[in-house]
């Protein structure tokens, strides 16, 4: 299970090159690199399961101030497909877990960190999070014990799925972002179909 992670609170104007690259160094690559020191004894056992976790935000970035961090959970939630896709015939199970807003210590200033740098003209959108973090930490509407259940559910599952939201908050971002992609895919299909020879 890849569960290391922070959260990094910034305007992608405000974050350095430092603070991204920090970012992605633990979300990104951390999780990359734990998945290539295991693989090799999950296939010599010829059965597995990976775990990665993601985040609602891997589905749809909805808080201003978390789109850096929200594109690293993208990324989480590609590099487990692909390795779906390439483990599948070796008997080893991939899946992004993807929860919601839980009461866990995510949300506490010991926990996730801000941009050295916070420009004025992002006070009403990222400056209303910034603002709100130490408010919003502790009322989170997701209950941890009950999604460690999940977890130990979808880790004993035979057929466990790619992708798995977790929380009502993280289901209701999955089906926003499915519905926009298909309502913005119909609305340019005549567009995006007209480019074969």
């Amino acid at each position: 299970m890849n569960n290391a992670g922070y959260g990094l609170l910034a305007a992608t104007e405000e974050a350095s090159a430092e603070e991204v690259r920090k970012q992605y160094d633990t979300n990104v690559f951390g999780l990359l690199n734990v998945t290539r020191a295991v693989l090799p004894h999950l296939r010599n056992q010829g059965s597995g399961h990976i775990i990665n976790i993601s985040s609602l935000f891997g589905y749809q970035n909805s808080a201003p101030g978390f789109g850096l961090y929200g594109s690293t959970k993208y990324a989480v939630e590609g590099i487990t497909e692909g390795l779906a896709v390439e483990l599948k015939p070796l008997g080893i199970h991939v899946t992004a877990a993807a929860p919601g807003l839980f009461t866990t210590e995510f949300a506490s200033s010991d926990s996730y960190q801000r941009s050295k740098l916070a420009l004025d003209a992002y006070k009403d959108t990222v400056g209303g999070v910034r603002n709100n973090m130490d408010r919003f930490h502790g009322t989170q509407p997701g209950d941890p014990a009950k999604l460690a259940q999940v977890i130990v559910q979808l880790a004993a599952s035979s057929n466990p799925p790619v992708h798995l939201p977790i929380g009502k908050d993280a289901v209701q971002n999955f089906r926003n972002k499915t519905a926009q992609m298909t309502k913005e895919a119909e609305e340019w299909e005549s567009v995006s179909v007209s480019t074969d020879h």
